[in-house]
């Protein structure tokens, strides 16, 4: 890749395009630049214009193990040659898939419910908490996205996911999520003692009607800005539900799947929930998603209470299975973890060079850079002009957070050293051309 010669973005078949889909396409989801893929190979994509661009965006943290791995590809095309979907009826494939995912998920999960999408699996998993113990309430976490599916919605802590739709799911009682470098109560880690953990009581006292049944937590925020809670709170958390017999939801759609250099995030301090929702990595290219839980708390759903049409269809669960045998065979969880470092110091190092980088925190190769002016206040438009002149150097970084001020940083996990030594080279000289 040439990464000195600077790209005009949009091309024009881009532009021609773009253009087609303004007239065609609903504004659903806002595109955080003007590229049109055309192809895609590890962690590279080659827009219709032909520049080619080293994505850090993992297509939204789905391709896991890069674009068109090609065991994958195989898997999938052996698969769609002998049957492609079967809704009414087991395939060994799904069941192949399913004992993959118990044998990897903590003890206490030992069965498996595929779905499509991560909303279907988060909304799945609220319906089985609640048809289990028979209570209505939900504590969630403010900036918390689990999904656009209306139940999903209904426990987000946003108001950009809620505004304008009206009365969500009744029952929700949010409290503040552990964001150490925004405290909502303005304290500083550790000398807090987790003081967000220890309001939860009150916060439940204050709102509660007595009825609540359940917990559902991201083990870091997505959407909100990837958004890491000190180390251990996730565990006291667990302790903390378990003490008042709720059922804790973990929401890793997007943290599962090697993403944080473990198979699931969970493992990095034995939580142990009691539904878990995957999705995202999970089939890398294909849609697949899941709800893991005891069989106790998935025996009240009995046999008609939730079905999906295409979850668990056997091209997907190849799928599930290829992502499996492709992260054992090439270790990539060891080189997540290794690369995802290298990466996070090489971050670190730029933001003692710019006071515009405010923060950098992550783990694996799941990183957020959060941009800001005068002290800690966030700072948009920078960061919009730091991903485009990044993209004009070869480097595709996406944008998120509660104010659009942070970068989101979370390549395939096959990425390398040498892709993250290009990478850090790229992203440093996009910063220096926005301040010019």
């Amino acid at each position: 890749m040439d990464k000195l010669k600077k790209r005009v973005i949009p091309g024009p078949e881009s532009t021609r395009l773009l253009e087609l889909a303004g007239k065609v396409e609903p504004p659903c989801s806002a595109d955080q630049l003007p590229i049109v893929w055309e192809r895609a190979e590890g962690c590279r994509v080659w827009d219709v214009d032909g520049n080619e661009y080293l994505d850090i965006t993992s297509g939204v943290l789905v391709t896991n193990v890069g674009h068109c791995h090609p065991h994958m590809v195989s898997t999938i095309q052996d698969q769609i040659t002998k049957l492609d979907n079967s809704y009414s009826f087991r395939t060994e494939m799904r069941i192949k898939a399913a004992e993959l995912i118990v044998s990897a998920t903590p003890v206490n999960l030992n069965q498996v419910f595929m779905l499509t999408t991560g909303a279907e699996a988060t909304e799945a998993a609220l319906r089985i908490a609640r048809l289990f113990h028979g209570k209505q309430e939900v504590l969630a976490f403010q900036g918390a996205f689990h999904g656009k599916t209306y139940g999903a919605m209904s426990v987000a802590g946003s108001i950009s996911t809620k505004k304008g739709f009206g009365s969500g799911v009744p029952g929700t009682i949010t409290a503040p999520y552990p964001n150490c470098y925004r405290c909502f109560y303005e304290k500083t880690y550790p000398d807090c003692d987790t003081y967000c953990l220890k309001s939860l009581d009150r916060i439940v006292d204050a709102e509660s009607w007595g009825d609540l049944g359940t917990v559902i937590i991201e083990p870091y925020q997505g959407a909100a800005g990837f958004i890491f809670p000190p180390d251990g709170f996730l565990k006291e958390l667990e302790i903390w539900a378990r003490e008042r017999d709720l059922i804790l939801i973990v929401d890793e759609v997007q943290a599962s799947f090697g993403r944080t250099g473990k198979m699931f995030m969970i493992e990095w301090e034995d939580v142990h929930p009691h539904l878990l929702a995957l999705g995202k990595g999970m089939g890398s290219s294909l849609p697949a998603s899941a709800v893991v839980g005891e069989e106790e708390i998935f025996s009240a759903v009995g046999t008609s209470g939730l079905s999906s049409t295409w979850g668990g269809n056997p091209v997907c669960s190849s799928a599930v299975v290829a992502v499996f045998e492709i992260i054992d065979k090439e270790n990539l969880l060891e080189s997540c973890s290794q690369v995802g470092s290298y990466l996070k110091e090489g971050f670190i190092t730029l933001k003692k060079k710019y006071d515009m980088l405010g923060d950098v925190r992550g783990k694996g190769l799941v990183i957020g850079l959060e941009f800001v002016q005068n002290g800690k206040e966030p700072d948009p438009e920078l960061t919009s002009k730091v991903v485009f002149a990044a993209a004009e150097r070869g480097l595709m970084l996406g944008k998120l957070g509660l104010h659009g001020n942070v970068i989101r940083v979370a390549p395939p996990l096959t990425f390398t050293r040498e892709e993250a030594d290009l990478c850090l080279e790229i992203f440093d000289s996009a910063i220096a051309s926005v301040l010019d």
